[in-house]
């Protein structure tokens, strides 16, 4: 996990918002241990009850289990139900600015496709090169 914080939400809502990310990347598969409350405060320098808190609102979404004794557990199905979560979320709350955005510049679905490599051969991307090779010839 990264150890810097921003101001732009609570630390126990990033803290929340790391352990999601890594049980979507693969990081924390189902049944893994979370790491102990103790240790993430330590390591990154927050009070414990703030982890703990970033903690319980992962219990709070049936995300992870706590076993008494044992510490917190990632549930079985955690990571289907964030990625139809965070899919919806991309659908409904990002894409119609994408969707807007590549209207707005002309994209064709090849060019998204392809990563902008087509754009690689349009004639205004060469021009300069063009330019260029004319200013050294007279240099030379």
């Amino acid at each position: 996990m990264d150890r810097e914080w921003n101001d732009s939400q609570p630390i126990y809502r990033q803290l929340r918002d790391r352990v999601v990310a890594m049980i979507l990347d693969g990081v924390l598969k189902e049944g893994d241990p979370l790491p102990s409350v103790r240790n993430v405060a330590a390591e990154y320098r927050v009070n414990p009850l703030t982890v703990l808190k970033g903690y319980q609102q992962l219990v709070d979404e049936g995300l992870v289990e706590s076993r008494r004794g044992l510490g917190m557990f990632i549930n079985t199905g955690a990571r289907s139900v964030l990625l139809q979560g965070e899919r919806q979320k991309f659908l409904d709350e990002e894409w119609p600015r994408i969707h807007a955005n590549i209207q707005r510049l002309g994209l064709k679905p090849e060019e998204l496709l392809n990563g902008g490599s087509s754009r690689s051969s349009s004639s205004d991307v060469k021009a300069p090169n063009k330019a260029k090779s004319k200013a050294s010839e007279e240099e030379g």
